[in-house]
């Protein structure tokens, strides 16, 4: 099982079977703390053989830079069967996941991390910053 396309973003969605994504997001910038993401987006498409035929689990976490979860609802596990014939050499499937009001308590670097079946198999970085709102408007 290879993960194909991975990234935080303002929007997906699976449109017939074609990952569309828009405001991919690697920096969230705010004047104040903490930083508020009111909504995104995980966007993942994975490829998997007849080999991933069988039980597994998926699991995104987001952490800071100590490695402690952003918050309780972290991480998000699931279970996911696979099960495809074995005269197909592969498929590929798009998993959106939506997350609503993320708060980042301070600035610094974060990851989102994406295991299955409990190793990490993707880390994306995410840069939080504030910045100072009179600089920008001189």
């Amino acid at each position: 099982m290879d993960i194909q396309i991975a990234t935080l973003c303002d929007h997906a969605a699976d449109y017939n079977g074609k990952m569309v994504v828009s405001g991919t997001i690697d920096v969230l910038a705010a004047p104040q703390l903490p930083i508020i993401q009111p909504q995104c987006c995980l966007a993942i498409r994975l490829c998997i053989t007849p080999d991933d035929n069988g039980p597994h689990k998926f699991s995104v976490n987001i952490i800071d830079g100590d490695g402690k979860s952003l918050d309780d609802k972290m991480p998000i596990d699931a279970d996911m069967p696979i099960e495809i014939p074995e005269d197909v050499p592969f498929v590929t499937r798009n998993l959106i996941l939506n997350l609503q009001g993320l708060r980042f308590h301070e600035v610094g670097v974060y990851f989102v991390d994406i295991s299955i079946d409990n190793e990490l198999v993707q880390r994306l970085p995410l840069r939080v910053v504030q910045v100072d709102q009179q600089k920008q408007t001189s």
